[in-house]
């Protein structure tokens, strides 16, 4: 028990005289002695103690030849530390003050990169990933060379994905609400503005399925007009994606339409095979199944 309270009492001991000598070059005037310190803790992964240091420095070596190097190591320090909006700002304010500094090639792309990781999940503000879409394409065009150009793209590539998903599943959700008009309007507006979304092909099903349904729900008078609508939806679909796997279920849909078509009288339910109607079923199952799981 004396053996281990004495351990006791020494590690205490110096680990007091650590924080009082940390915290007292912390407090001190001494450059050198604090600039030599910054880099031991920065070397040994002590990030958030350099960075104290580093940010303490920068005002004692202002204007002098240690100035930038003490600056972006302070934005290393931060970075290191995973603290990337203060990073962020520190690499924002050193590409500001030294421009031509050898460091600020580096720190223009840990900017972007500390801009990239302060982005949010699609379903959240994508205002940090406009932001951060902006800087990266900027830093390419300025470094056309640079080392870290396969990083920028997939930087690009994911934020644009994120970006996609968000417009997508916005408009999705108003066809989960069944509100067909909406539906259909909200997808075409998702390709007006962006007409190379990843979910292209899903946009245009949803297209043509939100025409159909809303032609099939409305009163008999309308459903010949309406109906047409899904003619020209389908056939933009078939025109880009023959081979799609929402093919099948389409064509049945079509099929269906140009028997109520080809009658002479609009009154009548349009008629289907049994085959068909098997089907339609299976999909419509699929759908309520999937919609409960996103609910739960």
């Amino acid at each position: 028990m004396k053996k281990i309270l004495i351990i006791s009492l020494l590690s205490a001991a110096a680990f007091v005289s650590c924080k009082s000598q940390y915290e007292t070059l912390l407090n001190s005037n001494d450059v050198d002695a604090k600039y030599e310190a910054a880099f031991s803790y920065y070397n040994s992964g002590k990030y958030s103690k350099a960075a104290a240091l580093f940010e303490s420095l920068a005002v004692l070596t202002q204007r002098t030849e240690r100035d930038d190097t003490v600056q972006y190591y302070w934005g290393m320090s931060n970075y290191m530390a995973k603290d990337y909006y203060t990073a962020e700002t520190n690499f924002d304010k050193f590409i500001n003050e030294f421009p031509r500094s050898p460091f600020a090639p580096e720190a223009r792309f840990l900017r972007i990169d500390c801009l990239y990781r302060s982005t949010l999940r699609y379903e959240l503000d994508q205002s940090p990933t406009y932001r951060a879409l902006e800087a990266i394409s900027q830093y390419m065009k300025e470094y056309p060379a640079s080392v870290h150009l396969d990083e920028c793209r997939a930087m690009m590539d994911d934020l644009d994905f994120r970006l996609d998903t968000k417009a997508y599943e916005g408009a999705k959700l108003y066809y989960k609400m069944e509100d067909y008009i909406a539906s259909r309007v909200a997808f075409r507006n998702v390709l007006k503005d962006d007409a190379e979304n990843v979910y292209r092909e899903d946009i245009l099903y949803y297209i043509a399925m939100s025409s159909y349904k809303y032609a099939q729900l409305s009163i008999w008078q309308k459903q010949r007009e309406r109906y047409m609508v899904f003619i020209d939806d389908y056939l933009n679909f078939k025109g880009e994606y023959p081979d799609s796997d929402y093919s099948r279920e389409l064509d049945l849909l079509y099929r269906r339409v140009q028997r109520f078509m080809d009658r002479s009288s609009g009154e009548e339910m349009i008629g289907q095979t049994k085959a068909d109607e098997k089907f339609l079923k299976k999909q419509l199952k699929k759908e309520k199944s999937a919609s409960r799981k996103e609910k739960n």
